[in-house]
C-alpha cells in the first residue's frame, strides 16, 4: 500500500515536472521566436531607411512594402520615410499608377496614426491627407465641396496640430469659393475667418516664442551654435510663411466683408448673441478692421462686449470709440487700462501695436512711437515697429527742421530707423536715403560727420553721413 501510494507521488511530481519543462521549453521558443521577429524587423527597416536616406527611393520602396505588412510597429521611421518613398513615387508617375500611390500614401498615414499615434497627429496628418487630394484634384475628380470637409474634418478633428500655413490657405480658399457659389451663407465665411485666423495667430506666436529665447541670447552676448542658428532661421523662415499667408487670407476675403454686408449680419443677430463673448469679440474686431466703426452698431457691440467679458480688448476698443468721438483724455486712459490689464508677452506686444497704429492716424506721433517701442521690449523678434516709426519720421520730414537741408536730414534718420528692421526694412531705408541731401548738397553745405539736432515731436538727433 505504502509503496503504492510512493509511486503515485512519483508519478505526478513526474508528471508536474514535465509540464514545468514543457511551458518553460514553450516560452523559450517563443522568445527565441519574439527576438528572432524583431531582428528580422531590424534587418528589413534598416535597409529600406539607408536606401531612403540616400534618397534612393525607387530601391527603398519594396522594404517599405514588406516593413509595413510584417513589422508595422517596429519604428516610427517606416512612416516618416515611407512619406518621403510615396512621394517620389506620386512625383513620378502619371494617370491610374498616380491614383494608386496617392490612394496609398494616404493609407500610410492612417496606419501612421493607428500605430504611432503621438509621432503623428490627427490635425496634421489628416490636413496632409486632404491637401494631397487638393494637389491632385483634377486627376482625382473630388469636388471643392470634398475637399473643403476633408480639411474641415481635420480641423475639427484637432485643431492644435493643424499648423501647416500651405493648408490652412487653402482651407479658407475652398471656403471662399463656396461662398461665392452660394453653398455657404455668410455667418459660415466669417466665422471660418475667425477660426483660420486665430490658428495662425497661435502658431505665429509659438515660433515667436522660440525665436524671442534665441534673440534674447544673442542681445545679451552669447554666440549661438551652428544648431541655434539652423533654428533661429527656421522659425524667421515660418513667422514669414505665416505673415504672408495671413495677408493673403486677408485677400480672399476682400470685400466679401465690407461694411455694407457685416452691419446687416451682426444686426440681425446681435439680440441672438448679445452675451456671447466670442460672437462679440469676433464682432467688434471685424467692424474695427473694415473700418465700420463709425456705424452705432459699432458702439452698440463694444458696450456689450465690454459688459460680457471686461478685458484687455474691452478696454482698447472703448479707447477707440472715445478716440474717434474726440474725447483724448479719456481714450488714452482707456489705453492704458488695456494696455496694463494684459499680461501675455506676446499679446501685449501686438496690442501695444494696435494702440500705436491708432495714435499713428490720428497724426499723435510722439504718443505712438511709445507704443512702438513698448512692442519692440515685448516681442524683439518683431521688427515691423522699426518701419513704422521710420514712416512717422519721414512724413514729419517739413514740420521737424529749420532749414532745407535739415528738414531733409530727418530722411536719414528714417532709413536708419527702417535699416534696423533687417531686410523688410531695406526697401524703405532705400527710398528714404533717396530724398535726403547729396553728397554734393553735404559738401556745399559743409557739415559731413556733424550732428543735426531734429526737434518738434522726434527729439532726435542724426549725423550727416561722412563724404
Amino acid at each position: 500500500m505504502i509503496d503504492g501510494l510512493k509511486n503515485e507521488n512519483i508519478t505526478k511530481k513526474n508528471i508536474t515536472i514535465m509540464r514545468l519543462k514543457a511551458t518553460l521549453l514553450f516560452v523559450l521558443l517563443l522568445s527565441v521566436t519574439f527576438v528572432n521577429a524583431q531582428d528580422d524587423c531590424a534587418t528589413k527597416f534598416s535597409l529600406m531607411y539607408e536606401s531612403a536616406k540616400a534618397k534612393a527611393y525607387d530601391a527603398a520602396y519594396p522594404g517599405l512594402q514588406d516593413v509595413r505588412t510584417n513589422c508595422a510597429k517596429y519604428h516610427y521611421g517606416t512612416y516618416k520615410y515611407g512619406e518621403k518613398i510615396l512621394e517620389h513615387k506620386i512625383d513620378n508617375s502619371s494617370g491610374e499608377e498616380k491614383k494608386a500611390f496617392i490612394a496609398d500614401l494616404a493609407k500610410l498615414y492612417a496606419e501612421a496614426q493607428t500605430h504611432f499615434a503621438s509621432k503623428f497627429p490627427k490635425g496634421e496628418y489628416m490636413a496632409k491627407e486632404a491637401q494631397l487630394n487638393y494637389d491632385n484634384k483634377d486627376l482625382l475628380g473630388i469636388s471643392d465641396a470634398d475637399l473643403y470637409n476633408q480639411f474641415d474634418a481635420a480641423y475639427n478633428a484637432d485643431a492644435a496640430t493643424f499648423d501647416s500655413a500651405k493648408s490652412l490657405y487653402v482651407y479658407f480658399k475652398l471656403m471662399v469659393g463656396l461662398f461665392d457659389s452660394g453653398a455657404k451663407p455668410a455667418t459660415d465665411l466669417f466665422n471660418k475667418y475667425d477660426d483660420v485666423v486665430e490658428r495662425i495667430d497661435a502658431v505665429t506666436a509659438d515660433y515667436q516664442v522660440k525665436l524671442n529665447k534665441l534673440v534674447a541670447k544673442e542681445e545679451a552676448g552669447t554666440t549661438l551654435t551652428s544648431k541655434d542658428k539652423k533654428y533661429k532661421a527656421n522659425y524667421e523662415a515660418n513667422i514669414d510663411a505665416f505673415e504672408k499667408v495671413s495677408g493673403s487670407v486677408d485677400t480672399e476675403l476682400g470685400t466679401r466683408a465690407n461694411c455694407e454686408n457685416l452691419i446687416p449680419l451682426y444686426s440681425k443677430d446681435f439680440d441672438a448673441n448679445s452675451t456671447n463673448a466670442v460672437w462679440l469679440k469676433r464682432a467688434v474686431s471685424k467692424m474695427f478692421h473694415k473700418e465700420c466703426t463709425e456705424d452705432p452698431l459699432y458702439e452698440k457691440l463694444v458696450k456689450a462686449y465690454d459688459a460680457a467679458e471686461s478685458s484687455a480688448d474691452t478696454k482698447y476698443f472703448v479707447g477707440t470709440i472715445l478716440f474717434n468721438k474726440g474725447k483724448v483724455t479719456e481714450a488714452m486712459n482707456y489705453f492704458k487700462e488695456s494696455f496694463d490689464l494684459q499680461t501675455d508677452p506676446l499679446k501685449k506686444a501686438k496690442l501695444a501695436k494696435k494702440i500705436a497704429a491708432s495714435l499713428k492716424k490720428k497724426g499723435r506721433f510722439g504718443e505712438a512711437r511709445q507704443y512702438f517701442e513698448k512692442a519692440l521690449k515685448l516681442n524683439p523678434s518683431d521688427k515691423s515697429p522699426h518701419i513704422y516709426i521710420a514712416s512717422m519720421y519721414a512724413s514729419s520730414a517739413n514740420n521737424c527742421g529749420d532749414t532745407n537741408f535739415n528738414k531733409r536730414a530727418v530722411f536719414w534718420l528714417a532709413a536708419n530707423e527702417a535699416d534696423r528692421a533687417g531686410g523688410k526694412g531695406a526697401a524703405y531705408a532705400t527710398s528714404y536715403r533717396a530724398k535726403a541731401p547729396t553728397k554734393s548738397e553735404i559738401f556745399s553745405a559743409g557739415n559731413a560727420g556733424q550732428k543735426i539736432s531734429i526737434g518738434c515731436w522726434i527729439g532726435r538727433s542724426v549725423t550727416v553721413p561722412s563724404l
